[in-house]
């Protein structure tokens, strides 16, 4: 696989550096953005919000990067990211103020309309538990200067924060804290504890109500909530979750004869010569579609560089969708990309509800995952990975000929039905 613009930029500055020898020597290296920038913006080499972000000569040698001021970064082996904790949690419904004419909820663009929407349907009150809860900072600003401890491969260092820039996407006040919010409008593996710790450190000093790290994360409707602490100021890997909650503004609702009457009147399509999905969360590949509608238009590069996803992923997931027909592959400014297709832009402007029961009409009409569902709800359980793949052989499945292969997709088909069998409320 070919490098990418970052990687080549970097192994040129290690070189010239010898940023591996120093770090060997002292645990961990200074570097300025003059130094980088003369081979490649600092700006776009530096950004790194997840680890799959990360150039292949961070990851081959366990490495990250951190801004220390406005023009000067750490490299080391150290610790600067965060999983997501993934426990299953029962989404909390919430009303939505029908008279408000300039906000919609079924079409979250950003960030800023992501929170805008949690605050005016009383989600972030509810999350919080503050019933007196005002818009106080945002935006971008100085985040001063402080010390800080962080774990590496090579022990504990302490640095020194001076002024670095940071950017709050909203914060909240309320009786007893203030709540910072970190805003992503798709889904991720994990987070850079940069973009909670700093802000903390900077509003932690400066009042004396407790603050509250909180990311939000808006996908297909559902609004996850993460309240996250710090039980050593001091510590950057002191991080710790406190508690997660999902909302979603009430619909309609979604029940067993719903999906059983798609099940039985859905029309089988024939199988289209196209790679058999290899995406296993399909909130994911919605995700990845409402990304699309954004911006129209996505290169494959761009993909990777500003979302959770490394360049094969990239490839499961536009494949996946294209699989389906919501998307489409084009060319725009001689490089290829992926773009809605009509069928993809009617189903993104359905209610929430609606647009769910379209994807599940999309799956089932491909034998394999409908086979699997009826086989699902007449033994009362999940299939084992020999029935779906049994199912998937009568399937007339495109090139998909190997054992290997079979089993590997069937992942695939075992978590897109159980993404179908999640929307029934009881």
């Amino acid at each position: 696989m070919s490098k990418s613009k970052n990687d080549i930029a970097w192994e040129q500055i290690f070189d010239k550096h010898r940023i591996l020898d120093k770090i060997e020597s002292k645990g961990w290296v200074s570097i300025s953005s003059a130094d980088i920038n003369r081979f490649r913006e600092a700006r776009l080499m530096t950004k790194f919000d997840h680890r799959s972000q990360l150039p292949k000569l961070f990851i081959d040698n366990n490495l990250s990067i951190l801004p220390t001021s406005r023009g000067t970064y750490g490299i080391g082996t150290f610790e600067t990211f965060c999983d997501f904790n993934r426990e299953d949690v029962k989404v909390t419904p919430v009303d939505f103020p029908a008279f408000l004419e300039s906000i919609d909820y079924k079409d979250i663009t950003s960030e800023a309309t992501a929170i805008n929407c949690a605050f005016v349907s009383k989600i972030l009150h509810d999350f919080t538990g503050e019933t007196d809860l005002l818009p106080t900072v945002s935006g971008r600003m100085s985040s001063s200067m402080f010390d800080f401890k962080i774990n590496s491969g090579r022990g504990q260092f302490k640095i020194q924060s001076n002024n670095s820039q940071i950017e709050i996407d909203g914060g909240y006040e309320g009786d007893n804290s203030l709540n910072l919010i970190e805003a992503k409008n798709y889904i991720s593996d994990d987070f850079s504890i940069r973009q909670l710790y700093y802000p903390y450190r900077l509003w932690n000093s400066k009042i004396t109500k407790q603050v509250r790290p909180i990311f939000l994360t808006y996908s297909n409707g559902v609004f996850h909530l993460r309240e996250y602490e710090f039980t050593d100021a001091e510590l950057y890997n002191s991080i710790r979750p406190v508690k997660y909650k999902k909302y979603a503004v009430r619909e309609s609702t979604v029940n067993i004869e719903t999906i059983q009457t798609i099940l039985d009147s859905v029309k089988a399509v024939k199988e289209p010569e196209l790679p058999f999905p290899q995406a296993d969360s399909f909130e994911r590949v919605i995700n990845f579609c409402e990304m699309l509608k954004q911006r129209d238009f996505l290169s494959k590069e761009e993909i990777t560089r500003n979302y959770d996803f490394d360049r094969r992923q990239t490839d499961y997931y536009s494949n996946a969708a294209k699989y389906l027909g919501i998307i489409e592959y084009t060319r725009e400014n001689n490089q290829t990309g992926c773009t809605l297709t009509k069928s993809g832009l009617r189903i993104f402007g359905l209610s929430i509800t609606d647009r769910q029961l379209e994807f599940v009409k999309l799956i089932l009409a491909h034998e394999a995952f409908k086979n699997t569902l009826k086989l699902y709800l007449n033994k009362g359980n999940v299939p084992s990975k020999d029935e779906v793949v049994e199912i998937m052989k009568r399937s007339k499945l495109y090139k998909v000929d190997s054992e290997e292969t079979y089993r590997r997709r069937a992942s695939t088909v075992i978590s897109w039905t159980n993404w179908i069998l999640e929307l029934i409320e009881e």
